[in-house]
């Protein structure tokens, strides 16, 4: 009986956890939209609901794929930071999210202004092209990989260890080449030439956000060494 309770307890759990991401995701893109509808004042910015129609169909897949999958790998992401995320991590992710935001908001103040200057259609498109495709390589990452938390941390409790299946089998770190896809596509899809200032810099803070992941794995993970002399490249295939 007392095992019962338990197992019943942590599904309870787990099902709450699961909940919480998915709340917390809705009310992401929510804030997507309202940051640039409230910065532009404008609700017929096309390429700004293109933008907020990419993140809700990354989390619908996300959600749906995983459910399925790998519904633990979503109640461990409904924490942002657990009480051994690397210290260094902590920072990273606030000012990651803060630089974040400023894209969207300069975007929208710069259209709000209209003095521009702005990117040609055809880069849009580009920056269009690398949102969707960066959300794709990271919702496959996810997928892949059981042990895609959130924050930096060695997850002994889960047992964690070395994945080398889906994008693994190409780059080390394909969550984060996702992500700087979809940093730089953002701002290339809003078409404001200053919201690209942020945009790189956030792109910035996810390179040395691998590197610096990539040194903890290799200090504190078995077996991350030989899959990192295996599978040479951390983000570009034969470039780094």
């Amino acid at each position: 009986m007392p095992d019962s309770i338990s197992k019943t307890g942590n599904m309870g759990m787990a099902r709450r956890r699961v909940r919480r991401w998915m709340t917390r995701e809705i009310a992401g893109t929510l804030l997507v939209a309202v940051v640039l509808i409230a910065t532009s004042g404008r609700w017929d910015w096309a390429m700004g609901w293109l933008l907020v129609i990419i993140y809700a169909a990354s989390f619908v897949a996300q959600a749906i794929i995983l459910l399925l999958r790998n519904p633990d790998l979503l109640a461990e992401r409904s924490i942002r930071i657990n009480r051994d995320t690397k210290p260094w991590d902590r920072i990273l992710l606030r000012l990651y999210g803060l630089i974040s935001l400023a894209t969207l908001t300069v975007a929208g103040l710069d259209l709000r202004s209209g003095r521009g200057p702005w990117l040609p259609f055809s880069v849009q498109l580009a920056g269009l092209a690398a949102a969707i495709l960066g959300n794709a390589l990271v919702t496959w990452a996810m997928a892949a990989n059981t042990f895609f938390a959130f924050s930096v941390r060695l997850q002994k409790e889960r047992g964690q260890s070395v994945i080398i299946t889906g994008p693994y089998r190409f780059i080390r770190h394909p969550g984060y080449a996702g992500a700087i896809l979809v940093a730089l596509g953002t701002g290339l899809l809003l078409g404001s030439v200053w919201a690209l200032i942020p945009a790189f810099i956030s792109a910035a803070l996810l390179g040395l956000r691998t590197e610096l992941e990539d040194r903890t794995l290799r200090a504190e993970l078995e077996k991350y060494a030989a899959y990192a002399r295996k599978t040479r490249f951390r983000l570009l295939p034969r470039v780094w």
